[in-house]
């Protein structure tokens, strides 16, 4: 299928990582369905290319958002990529339960009612792509953001469990695991010092590329490959007396 005939669904695509995501698949031709929480944001983007770009206003954190989700495929006229880049994430060393909580209600159970309608969806398609944006973060607890750490790594593991139920189901998925590291976006927007932070537009041309080369796991970029590698091979014990901090 030529890029001009590709249908992508962006959940997410209001700022940031998927805005970028989203303005590079329609420059190559691609249509695409947006959503996200808010509607004026939406606009915005599908004004750059009002006949290739359509929207659904949706928050995967209510049950309704699934049929959202169809509904944004039927205006498409079909998918072939579904790309999940909502989520949320704080800084949380009081562990305000309400900061814990939201975190995993947005990046596990908003995550997970989206990525399986998708699932279901593709099982009936002759073929699809599933890509997500974990994070290096779920390679490790950090311990200054708990629930952060924890709904990426489950993200990690459930699209494991999801590639290995496809060949189970006899379905043509494909997976691609996005894991970026520090990235400029609204999330890290608290006047704090990150290091090796990436510009937004700088992370959507390797996702793109990681795309093209349908990647399982696409670390982003090379300097975030060195640290989790390194990171990986530190024992525990060790592990946990780290005092990580901005």
């Amino acid at each position: 299928m030529s890029e001009t005939n590709k249908r992508a669904v962006i959940v997410g695509a209001t700022s940031g990582i998927g805005y970028e995501v989203a303005k590079l698949l329609v420059s190559e031709g691609w249509r695409i369905g947006i959503a996200g929480r808010r509607e004026e944001k939406l606009k915005m983007l599908q004004s750059l290319s009002p006949d290739r770009i359509c929207y659904r206003v949706l928050d995967v954190r209510q049950p309704e958002a699934e049929q959202s989700l169809r509904n944004l495929i039927d205006d498409l006229g079909g998918m072939d990529l579904y790309f999940h880049s909502s989520g949320i994430g704080h800084q949380n060393f009081s562990l305000n339960p309400d900061i814990e909580l939201d975190t995993v209600e947005t990046n596990a159970a908003g995550f997970v009612r989206l990525t399986t309608a998708a699932f279901r969806y593709f099982c009936q398609q002759p073929k699809g792509h599933i890509a997500v944006i974990s994070s290096i973060a779920g390679t490790k607890g950090l311990g200054i953001a708990p629930a952060y750490s924890a709904t990426k790594r489950f993200q990690n593991i459930y699209l494991d469990a999801l590639e290995q139920s496809a060949r189970m189901h006899h379905a043509d998925i494909r997976f691609t695991d996005i894991r970026p590291g520090f990235v400029a976006t609204g999330l890290l927007n608290d006047g704090k010092h990150y290091p090796l932070m990436m510009s937004p537009q700088k992370v959507a041309q390797h996702i793109v590329r990681a795309l093209k080369r349908r990647k399982r796991i696409a670390v982003i970029d090379w300097h975030y490959r060195l640290l989790v590698f390194f990171w990986r091979l530190i024992p525990r014990p060790l592990w946990k007396r780290l005092n990580i901090r901005n």
